[in-house]
């Protein structure tokens, strides 16, 4: 059985939880032209990577970010959002 690390609930089983989309920083929407918004928006690179992406846990509820090795499918670490110590 394939699990994942909750930062608030501990492993649980993947079957637990839902993916939520890829993490990306957004431009503020007031002060980005709209070449930069588009950007954000439309293009997204689906080259295999280690990627930051937003999970849920459904039985609580929980949104946090995991960063996942997309070629290999392993899953390197979770965290909550604004607790990760690594600066992009």
């Amino acid at each position: 059985m394939k699990l994942m690390h909750c930062p608030v609930n501990g492993w649980r089983p993947i079957q637990e939880f839902s993916y939520g989309g890829a993490f990306r920083p957004m431009p503020p929407p007031g002060e980005c032209s709209d070449r930069q918004w588009a950007d954000y928006v439309f293009h997204r690179s689906g080259a295999a990577a280690v990627k930051k992406e937003w999970w849920c846990h459904l039985a609580s509820g929980v949104w946090f970010i995991a960063e996942r090795n997309t070629s290999t499918d392993e899953i390197l670490r979770t965290y909550l959002y604004g607790e990760d110590d690594r600066h992009e």
